[in-house]
């Protein structure tokens, strides 16, 4: 018999259901990955902030990159880490709504964050004559607070069109609440939030992935026009750190969701813990580890703090 909406207050979330002896095994290594996460990424935004060096568009945007990171994992991971100790848990429909919409607020953000750090990489690249005067300080704020804006667009049109339809189910296989899953626990028919969540997620996902797109094909032919090999070498090296994040941002997240949905196994909820667990934690290492001006700003503070 279908429920009504009144009778959906909680969901309940199975998360790794599938795999219950793995728990305790889990719960240690998210836990770690967690506050090594948190870690890593305030280090990153802390060095950035008191290192007058690194006041510059690029480590700018890497600053409100750490900032999202860190607010996207935190969206996630303490359910996960409460579902791993005490198995099923409920999550209040109001709950499950406010972790929809940050999810959605902070990793859209984090989408048009990527789109803005392929621009300034552009501009810096194709035109390093005019890089201070079109990246000065209030285009830069502006880029940050456009992406902040995209992300709370979404995130309010994905969470209002979901929640404001009747549910006639409330157990969700995965450990957060998952849009596509939530829509099939939607009575009737669903096809016209469906569609609504295809045009959002094409101008959310897709979009920025075309400019970025964009921005390295002029790259890349700017730097194949230069003579000299070693300035190319200098251009590749400064984009490489930007391109491994938008490959593990992208990849991890587009092949989450283009497997097929006839049954969430345990394979794809792991697979969903690379974009929402795992890449936080690489993007502050892959920054630091392959800039040498991060490095300098590292040993610099760590020398302080010996003496």
């Amino acid at each position: 018999m279908p429920m009504n909406i009144s009778e959906v207050s909680e969901f309940r979330l199975l998360g790794f259901s599938e795999v219950s002896h793995l728990h305790p095994l889990l719960f240690v290594v998210l836990f770690s990955l967690y506050i090594l996460t948190l870690m890593a990424n305030i280090v990153i935004a802390l060095i950035i902030n008191s290192d007058n060096t690194l006041h510059t568009p690029m480590y700018f945007f890497l600053t409100q990159l750490s900032y999202l990171d860190i607010c996207y994992l935190s969206v996630i991971v303490p359910k996960i880490l409460e579902n791993l100790i005490v198995g099923t848990i409920g999550i209040s429909k109001i709950g499950c709504a406010m972790q929809m919409f940050f999810f959605f607020f902070f990793g859209v953000a984090e989408c048009f964050l990527l789109a803005a750090m392929s621009f300034d990489r552009y501009v810096a690249i194709c035109y390093p004559l005019h890089y201070t005067i079109i990246m000065n300080s209030r285009v830069c704020k502006n880029l940050t607070a456009g992406t902040y804006i995209c992300g709370t667009a979404v995130g309010l049109v994905h969470t209002i069109v979901t929640f404001s339809l009747p549910f006639c189910g409330l157990v969700i296989n995965h450990f957060f609440c998952e849009i596509q899953l939530l829509l099939e626990l939607l009575c009737g028919n669903t096809s016209l939030s469906e569609i609504q969540v295809i045009v959002v997620a094409v101008f959310a996902i897709v979009g920025p992935f075309l400019l970025i797109i964009y921005s390295y094909i002029c790259i890349i032919s700017t730097i194949l026009k230069m003579s000299s090999t070693e300035s190319q070498r200098k251009a590749f090296y400064t984009c490489s750190s930007h391109l491994l994040v938008v490959t593990l941002f992208y990849g991890t997240a587009s092949s989450t969701y283009l497997l097929p949905k006839s049954s969430y196994s345990a394979s794809v909820k792991l697979l969903s813990l690379c974009y929402t667990v795992v890449t936080p934690l690489l993007n502050p290492i892959i920054y630091s580890l392959r800039n040498e001006e991060v490095k300098g700003a590292l040993r610099k503070r760590w020398r302080n703090i010996k003496i």
